[in-house]
């Protein structure tokens, strides 16, 4: 399947942006702690570590993180203003900072420090429209990660309920078809406090190790957890092999 064209990638990219700007705060109050499997993970980062949250949202997991008395330094960085307003609103904490990046534009990673111990990407990998993005982005965390450093990951398995499937939009809805994104590439609709669509993808487990390959990492360890099933996430653990 040919990949993604680059323009169909930024009207994607657009439609995300706009929908976390129009329902950044009807978005957060859908969100107000982790997920049981983010949990699981916080309660075993240890406290010394620096750690990277990338598409950090309203502050969840920093706020988390800021009760259980993380000492390592956190920086949290996201591309709506509104939602890192929210989160520099939530934590107040010396030693955790907020900064707008855009993961999907080139030098996005440009002036962090490297040799993060821990970096978070929850609920984000999912939103990058076509595989060359993703993989860039895996190959900058890469850049920033310790040589004994690893990657938490987890994405949506949204096609794993059923009301979920039913809010799938055809892409007919954008002037789009199904051959003009990838498999796994969907459209959902958006129902508290008006309506929205986003852009999602579903990754299949071997698809996200993949990803994982692309840069040079590899898969410690995968889990599933989150939801009325325990399923709607699925985690991957990365780092350097060796």
């Amino acid at each position: 399947m040919p990949p993604v064209h680059p323009v169909v990638v930024q009207r994607l990219l657009a439609l995300n942006a706009t929908f976390y700007q129009a329902h950044a705060r009807s978005f957060a109050m859908t969100r107000r702690r982790p997920q049981p499997g983010v949990e699981a993970v916080l309660q075993s980062i240890d406290r010394s570590a620096s750690l990277l949250d990338i598409g950090c949202g309203h502050g969840v997991v920093a706020l988390q993180l800021a009760l259980q008395g993380h000492l390592g330094g956190y920086i949290g960085i996201d591309a709506s203003p509104d939602l890192l307003e929210l989160a520099r609103q939530a934590v107040r904490q010396p030693g955790f900072a907020f900064a707008s990046a855009d993961l999907a534009q080139p030098g996005w990673s440009d002036g962090l420090t490297p040799a993060v111990s821990v970096i978070f990407a929850f609920a984000v990998l999912h939103h990058l429209p076509g595989e060359a993005l993703r993989q860039r982005v895996v190959s900058d965390l890469a850049q920033l990660l310790d040589t004994v450093g690893k990657v938490e990951v987890s994405v949506w398995n949204f096609l794993e309920l059923e009301r979920l499937r039913r809010r799938v939009i055809p892409w007919d809805r954008l002037g789009l078809a199904d051959s003009d994104v990838d498999a796994g590439d969907c459209l959902l609709d958006w129902r508290q406090g008006g309506r929205g669509l986003r852009y999602v993808h579903h990754f299949t487990p071997a698809e996200l190790a993949a990803l994982a390959g692309s840069a040079g990492l590899a898969t410690l360890a995968q889990r599933y957890s989150d939801g009325e099933n325990g399923r709607l996430g699925l985690y991957q653990t990365w780092s350097w092999p060796g």
